[in-house]
């Protein structure tokens, strides 16, 4: 009869395989796209931590050679993956985002779990240089004591790309009037919350684990069991939904780029003189909660009707269309001397954003200049 070790441990061990699989799949897969690269990458480091553990519990590494290596080539990877969910949440959304070099900087706090390899390569070169003596114990002592305090930074850098992430989510949520059924949606959220469970477990595992006095106890007690058995169910979770959700909008993006439509130009015009009316003479750009479903009852147009004309005719998506209104809006009112002494983000609420940051944003996208900018150039144009 299988020992409830040896099932915690074949758990573990599966969990690995899985991701290597599926890491490889959503990595090298012809439909890969940023989102799935960085999912790949996040699911990889996971499984190596996991793989590392099951090689310990075997003893894999009690060879020379083996162990020599595993020393050299660290498996557990931990900084990388808080910057790894916020961009995964922000490719997932933003199907053009692209990881940028000054965004590498995300990445530069890895060297923590660099530390222990580069300290064993650095004594390796001074026995060979005959710079230090052969004496590893001193130097055992450190990495053991490093490994148990540098949790604490990994900790820390994921839970605050984790509510870097939820920000992130909730903020697009709001400024794109995401309905709350919306597929992306749910499933970042779901995203979010399951690493969430994470690392409260992780925290209660941590406490006991940096105090001295408890750190043996505790790893004697239950080992890294508490930990690396829900990291192997996320793997699982991560490797079979993740996936899914990669295929999904695959499915969409190729939807979207179908053949639209063709409207008649009498469609067309109509069209567009109904969505002008909407917006100058009833100026439903003010409502901040304004999407293509209350634009659609308010005009009698459909929501298909609406996104051909302003996609194919007008050159638009539907929130450019709105928000140059709005950015329009904006620069007329704050030429009224009766604001002068309302903020600027006063007078972008009342011109229909609901968000500071979203509206900085857009008004340089559409002048070339900040709000602050443009707002100064006033008395020099007048």
């Amino acid at each position: 009869m299988i020992s409830l070790l040896a099932f915690f441990q074949t758990i573990i061990l599966l969990g690995a395989l899985q991701g290597f699989i599926v890491s490889g799949l959503l990595f090298f897969s012809k439909k890969t796209w940023q989102a799935n690269k960085i999912l790949g990458v996040l699911i990889l480091l996971i499984s190596l931590a996991c793989f590392n553990l099951y090689g310990s519990f075997k003893d894999w590494f009690g060879s020379d050679i083996l162990r020599f290596t595993a020393d050299i080539v660290p498996l557990v990877i931990v900084m990388p993956l808080g910057p790894l969910m916020y961009f995964y949440m922000r490719a997932t959304l933003d199907p053009s985002f692209k990881l940028t070099k000054k965004q590498r900087y995300h990445f530069y706090p890895v060297l923590i779990d660099l530390v222990p390899s580069i300290a064993i390569i650095i004594f390796i070169i001074g026995i060979i240089s005959r710079t230090l003596k052969n004496n590893p114990a001193p130097w055992g002592n450190f990495i053991d004591t490093y490994n148990v305090y540098a949790d604490i930074p990994r900790w820390a850098s994921v839970s605050f790309y984790l509510w870097l992430s939820a920000k992130y989510l909730k903020g697009f949520k709001a400024n794109n009037n995401v309905s709350a059924n919306d597929p992306n949606y749910k499933w970042l959220r779901q995203f979010i919350r399951v690493f969430l469970v994470f690392q409260c477990t992780w925290f209660l595992f941590l406490i006991p684990y940096v105090i001295p006095k408890y750190s043996n106890a505790l790893i004697d007690t239950v080992d890294w069991y508490p930990i690396y058995i829900p990291m192997a169910n996320i793997i699982y979770w991560l490797g079979i939904k993740g996936y899914m959700m990669s295929q999904q909008q695959y499915s969409a993006i190729k939807k979207a780029a179908a053949p639209q439509t063709i409207l008649s130009p009498a469609v067309v015009s109509q069209g567009i003189g109904v969505l002008k009316k909407a917006m100058q003479e009833d100026k439903l750009y003010l409502n901040p909660g304004l999407n293509l479903d209350i634009l659609a009852k308010h005009t009698g147009l459909p929501q298909k009707t609406i996104s051909s004309v302003l996609n194919q005719h007008v050159n638009k998506s539907f929130s450019e269309f709105i928000n140059e209104y709005r950015v329009e809006a904006f620069k007329e009112k704050v030429l009224q001397p009766q604001m002068d002494n309302l903020t600027i983000a006063g007078i972008a609420y009342e011109c229909g954003f609901n968000s500071q940051a979203t509206f900085q944003r857009i008004f340089k996208q559409v002048t070339g200049m900040s709000p602050s900018e443009f707002r100064k150039s006033i008395p020099e144009v007048h």
